[in-house]
């Protein structure tokens, strides 16, 4: 009762309540915006995944899945404002698999350009790309370097997670598969779906497929862009019929404690992009 009569007396005085605004670009009223870009130090997170065969029994979405609820959890702890599901990155060995969504390269680069501008552009000068796909670090480091090409008035932050020798020494405890071929869709990732969206998980189906390496290339020293494809025909590297939710809770546990970390370092950032307009000045100063 007494809470109730002060409820109502903060009201007739006109007091407000503080009011939790959502994390989700999209899920946000437009009035709110300004709210969130103070909250989250102007720093936005761009998940990218992937639409892609995982295997004969995990979702065609599992990194975008993966990436979207990695976000989410994080930020319930340390806000960002998050940007919707992003999934057009490299994944171009895939595309003899149904459901693949592979992009031309010049326009998954023109595209991740565009979109940065456009989140700076509402007033982020902090971006962090968490990335779920194995297919994607190459083209992202490039696509990082090659942002000094111009001057941005934003700085971009790849998150490159590593793991601690705890950790480490408890994966491999808990794992059962073998590790060194537990690569796509095997026992990690498939764990990791498991605990996330069980319900789109086809489990049973998890062994009609070989993810075993079929070992038909050999060319010591040389990389050629089938290299994957002639290990890994299925699409499929790994046992996931090893997997348990229990793993996958082990491993989204960690990542998401060290993934707030990264965010919170990137929250309280003001070296790089200072550094980044140091750079364009000198740039701009040898042109002339």
């Amino acid at each position: 009762m007494k809470l109730r009569l002060l409820f109502m007396a903060m009201l007739l005085s006109g007091a407000t309540f503080a009011q939790d605004i959502p994390a989700r670009w999209d899920e946000l009223v437009a009035s709110d915006f300004p709210k969130a870009l103070e909250k989250s130090s102007k720093t936005c997170i761009l998940p990218i995944g992937i639409l892609e065969k995982h295997g004969p029994h995990s979702p065609i979405g599992t990194d975008l899945i993966h990436v979207r609820e990695w976000a989410a959890r994080a930020v319930k702890s340390e806000y960002a404002v998050v940007f919707p599901d992003y999934f057009y990155g490299q994944i171009n060995e895939a595309r003899q698999q149904p459901g693949t969504f592979a992009l031309p390269s010049k326009v998954i680069y023109e595209l991740l350009e565009a979109t940065c501008d456009e989140i700076a552009r509402n007033g982020f000068d902090k971006i962090i790309i968490l990335n779920g796909h194995g297919g994607n670090p190459e083209f992202l480091e490039f696509f990082m370097q090659s942002l000094l090409n111009k001057r941005h008035n934003y700085a971009v932050y790849l998150y490159r997670p590593e793991n601690d020798a705890d950790y480490v020494t408890e994966y491999k405890k808990l794992h059962k598969s073998p590790i060194s071929g537990d690569m796509h869709a095997g026992e990690s990732e498939t764990a990791t779906l498991l605990y996330y969206r069980p319900d789109l998980m086809r489990m049973d189906r998890a062994s009609n497929e070989s993810g075993a390496d079929q070992k038909r290339l050999s060319l010591p020293n040389l990389y050629t862009p089938i290299w994957w494809y002639s290990s890994f025909p299925n699409h499929y590297a790994g046992e996931g019929d090893k997997a348990t939710s229990d793993f996958g809770k082990f491993i989204t546990d960690h990542e998401i404690a060290a993934f707030i970390k990264a965010l919170k370092a990137v929250k309280a950032d003001t070296a790089t992009i200072k550094l980044q307009n140091e750079f364009y000045d000198r740039v701009d100063k040898l042109n002339k």
